[in-house]
């Protein structure tokens, strides 16, 4: 039988590599775009007996990026692949201040890896693989900052928040297919990551909720990278997955 295809962004560090390091199983391919490769993922696969790729690409390139992705595709031979699925999980937070003090090369790169180059992406991913007449998933990693608003973090909500609603877009053109792809918007809850971090040491006058963010990880609120990604995934599964195209693991 073919192997399973799964195409993954920012897979090395993080929620990212937690997912990339479950998904390393065999029978199933995995394919990571991150800026740089990560040489122990590289020795667990070899290890499993996993297929893996690694392109350390550029995302903030976004139509490089997509182009690369949609010549890779185009060049799969038919029947190659029994499903095809793509988790845009790559993401910036910018340096936090308000909108007003921050750089515009700053807010450039996060619009451009958050939510440029996740459509772009998406475009080529259903594009190259619509005649391939296999199950095909597109996962976004959203967030609940894209549901809500917070002070000093107007790029990374409003990349989240086109995210969501590109999603729905996109989830209503595909439900029009034969064949369409299932798509989903996912938040996978608060996660301890390096994101946080920058979070927790903001300055109070440029982040006014940096002591919400502080008291979220002494008090235990805070997933693991891997227990965040084994729900995310464990979602990726659900039978029902797609049927909204935007939700949250907390939900569940």
């Amino acid at each position: 039988m073919p192997p399973h295809l799964t195409i993954l962004t920012g897979a090395s560090r993080g929620m990212g590599l937690a997912m990339a390091r479950q998904l390393l199983r065999p029978g199933h391919t995995l394919l990571c775009l991150s800026r740089r490769s990560n040489p122990a993922l590289a020795d667990e696969a070899a290890a499993q007996g996993a297929p893996l790729m690694q392109w350390e690409q550029d995302l903030a390139d976004t139509e490089q990026a997509a182009q690369r992705l949609r010549d890779w595709l185009r060049d799969v031979p038919q029947g190659g692949y029994a499903s095809a699925t793509l988790i845009n999980n790559a993401g910036v937070i910018p340096p936090i201040a308000p909108l007003s003090a921050s750089a515009a090369a700053d807010l450039a790169m996060a619009l451009r890896v958050g939510l440029e180059a996740p459509m772009l992406l998406c475009a080529a991913f259903l594009g190259a693989t619509e005649g391939w007449g296999v199950p095909r998933k597109v996962l976004n990693i959203s967030s609940g900052l894209g549901r809500r608003p917070m002070a000093s973090q107007a790029a990374y909500c409003a990349a989240k928040a086109g995210m969501d609603h590109f999603t729905r877009c996109m989830a209503l053109d595909e439900e029009r297919k034969p064949h369409g792809a299932r798509v989903c918007s996912l938040a996978p809850g608060v996660i301890d990551t390096d994101m946080q971090v920058q979070l927790r040491a903001a300055h109070p006058d440029a982040f006014p909720d940096v002591q919400n963010f502080a008291q979220l990880q002494s008090s235990g609120m805070l997933s693991s990278a891997p227990d965040a990604a084994a729900r995310v995934l464990a979602w990726l599964q659900r039978p029902d997955f797609g049927a909204q195209p935007v939700a949250d693991v907390r939900d569940a």
